[in-house]
């Protein structure tokens, strides 16, 4: 049996987070003794991990200026500081401040993983995490393995580290069974009127998922007689702006924040429309879990949408990365309705890919395979 630990930054309401939960809980007991580090405890997904799962937190919460604190320690600092035993194996389930503290690791006998789930698109982009890019370039060297979430993000990656060769593709783990059990849950009273086209969204309230974008999007289709109301799932620091911008624009009784909820299925599933509006992504979680609940799906085009939605837009519609260019693939789907809903037995066709075994599968796999 192999003993492997897993760490990230924190278990909030992020996809990386959630999609860690739903890999270790699903992970081979007989093989792997699973151990799970945050550097910062205190997040919402931590109540959804297995109970056989042993799981401890450096920090009972986050640390104000936590980033500048953690660069005044060196990366072996940092290791000793959060790693108090040894494992066959430790994973850094993010890029940036937990892959500093796993490549210090020095145990020559532990296999050290990386997983990047975001885009980095320089150097720069990467040393923020890092005290130097030099610090950079020699801790993304030290890992034995490094994981990207898409095709997208692997070429991104190795071409910020071209010196890098030990890079690979896995996708996210999502619980596809789970996912439509808990989708069929009813709706609190007085949402998702029938005499309204739903569109929704999921996802941390900050910049980098510009929902201020889809706000002005839907003043539009408001203005242009279209009935559309638009719900937010997800929490965050953008809250308040994103609030003033809806009521400026005349839309706070059709634009509604739902805040958090650990079961965001049963309102996908329920809307009409799934939108994307990020300037970046890793590999969507929303996104993959809009598809198994049989959601059409309309995106600007970041990391991975095109592997799950297809070149030619076989399987939801990706348009290029601009509020123009979103607002219009979504009146297109608006203004037909056979499109619409041809979209829709499309999602629940593609859906189907995303099995919980087959990623979870590839990941034992490429753990045992460091050991031999």
């Amino acid at each position: 049996m192999k003993k492997v630990l897993f760490l990230i930054h924190d278990l909030g309401q992020g996809g990386a987070e959630k999609v860690l939960v739903n890999l270790v809980n699903n992970m081979d007991r007989s093989k792997f003794d699973i151990s799970v580090t945050v550097l910062f405890g205190g997040g919402v997904n931590e109540q959804f991990l297995a109970p056989d799962i042993h799981f401890h937190a450096v920090f009972p919460k986050e640390v104000p200026g936590n980033s500048k604190l953690m660069k005044l320690l060196t990366p072996a600092q940092l290791h000793k500081l959060c790693v108090k035993e040894h494992y066959d194996i430790e994973v850094s389930y993010l890029e940036g401040p937990s892959a500093r503290v796993i490549s210090g690791c020095q145990d020559p006998d532990t296999k050290l993983v990386c997983w990047i789930h975001s885009t980095i698109p320089s150097l720069k982009d990467a040393a923020r995490s890092f005290r130097c890019v030099q610090e950079s370039r020699d801790c993304y060297g030290r890992f034995h393995q490094i994981i990207c979430v898409s095709k997208w993000t692997k070429r991104v990656f190795t071409e910020t580290f071209s010196n890098i060769r030990n890079v690979k593709i896995i996708y996210n783990t999502v619980e596809s069974n789970l996912i439509l059990e808990k989708s069929t849950a009813p709706l609190p009273d007085g949402l998702f009127h029938e005499d309204e086209i739903n569109l929704i969204t999921v996802g941390s309230l900050k910049p980098v998922k510009a929902f201020d974008r889809l706000i002005r999007i839907h003043g539009r289709l408001r203005n242009a007689g279209y009935p559309v109301h638009t719900y937010f799932l997800g929490q965050g620091p953008d809250l308040e702006k994103l609030q003033h911008l809806a009521a400026d624009l005349g839309e706070n009784e059709t634009v509604s924040f739902l805040g958090y909820d650990s079961n965001p299925y049963k309102y996908v599933a329920k809307s009409d429309l799934f939108i994307c509006c990020s300037l970046s992504e890793g590999f969507s979680t929303a996104v993959t879990e809009a598809l198994i609940v049989g959601t059409p799906v309309c995106t600007v085009e970041v990391s991975g949408m095109k592997e799950m939605l297809g070149e030619n837009n076989e399987w939801g519609v990706v348009t290029e990365n601009s509020e123009e260019a979103l607002y219009v693939g979504i009146k297109k789907l608006l203004d037909s309705p056979d499109l619409l809903a041809h979209y829709k037995s499309r999602a629940i066709l593609r859906g189907q890919n995303f099995r919980t075994e087959e990623t979870v599968k590839d990941v034992e796999q490429m753990l045992l395979q460091l050991k031999e």
